[in-house]
């Protein structure tokens, strides 16, 4: 039940260069098939959304550092702060972010997509959008990914016709903004610092050691040879794909929610729902995963390094709150 009025190029991709086209055009589906589903939820329980700021023309660095600063302003997060959960960030400003997985010919889960990351889904610019993510091997990742598509729903709904590969280079510099606000980094990575404090600081914001990195770059602090430097102490140490550090990955609640108050908490990922909804019912249940415990931004150990434990301040994040149905979209 594809939505046919929504736009091909609505949709972003975070990939690599090695994903195949069928890959592409399944996970573009999968995407579509989604947003479709949280669409049309939106609408049914009146569900309010924040207006983010929109883009217009073209951007340099300080005008995508300027957007991810009012973008904290719309989501209701102070400029200089520690960003405690950014899914439930997203959501309560009325964005569905839900993690995503392909069927196989059977109607099975796949285990894992290689060679994405994460999509984004617009209709409009005043119409409900999406973020999705794949399952990624550490919470420091998927806060990135999500951070660099909402990056995308702010910078490129108006500017359609930048190139691909210009808009992935602004969603990363917005990713980084958003997380890391620019005075806070200036402060947090004055050179020359050393992997050992990239690790506490990782802990600290709940951002890769590599972004980290980059943010230095972006903003100068750093210039491209010692940033190659880093990047190679990163890679000699085996800490590529694996850094010290661990931050746990955050889990989504506003599409149970939603099914939930439309469907009654029984039926929120049942077989009522996915016939209604026309859904496959191995991927609705995809989309609304079991809410567990709420998990820290950083609970492993850089070597010798502080650790920074924020479960008790995200436990104070509200709930996500839907309006009554007559209500307006906020």
């Amino acid at each position: 039940m594809d939505p046919d009025d929504l736009p091909a190029d609505t949709l972003a991709f975070r990939k690599t260069a090695s994903s195949s086209v069928t890959e592409v055009e399944r996970v573009s589906a999968t995407v579509r098939e989604a947003y479709r589903v949280s669409a049309r939820l939106l609408t049914e329980v009146g569900m309010r959304r924040a207006v983010l700021p929109r883009a217009e023309g073209d951007l340099d660095g300080d005008d995508i550092e300027r957007l991810a600063e009012e973008t904290r302003d719309a989501l209701g997060i102070a400029r200089d702060s520690v960003m405690q959960h950014l899914t439930r960030t997203c959501e309560r400003a009325g964005i569905p972010v839900v993690p995503m997985m392909l069927l196989d010919r059977g109607g099975n889960a796949e285990d894992r997509v290689i060679g994405h990351f994460g999509a984004s889904c617009w209709r409009g610019t005043e119409d409900p959008s999406l973020i999705s993510y794949f399952s990624a091997s550490s919470g420091d990742r998927q806060r990135f990914t999500i951070a660099h598509e909402l990056g995308h729903l702010v910078l490129h709904p108006a500017r359609r016709h930048i190139s691909p590969k210009l808009a992935e280079q602004e969603a990363h510099r917005f990713a980084g903004a958003l997380l890391v606000p620019r005075e806070r980094a200036y402060e947090a990575l004055e050179a020359p610092f050393q992997l050992r404090e990239l690790g506490e600081l990782k802990a600290r914001w709940g951002v890769s050691m590599q972004a980290l990195i980059m943010r230095s770059r972006h903003l100068e602090i750093i210039d491209k040879e010692r940033t190659q430097s880093l990047f190679k102490q990163i890679a000699n140490r085996g800490w590529r794909l694996n850094e010290p550090v661990i931050v746990h990955p955050e889990q989504p609640l506003l599409m149970r929610t939603m099914m939930t108050r439309r469907f009654g908490k029984s039926g929120a990922s049942s077989r009522q729902a996915s016939e209604e909804l026309g859904l496959n019912l191995v991927l609705l249940r995809s989309l609304v995963p079991e809410v567990g415990a709420a998990s820290s931004v950083a609970t492993a150990q850089a070597p010798r390094a502080d650790v920074v434990n924020l479960a008790s301040r995200r436990r104070q994040v509200p709930d996500i709150e839907i309006a009554d149905r007559k209500s307006d979209w906020g």
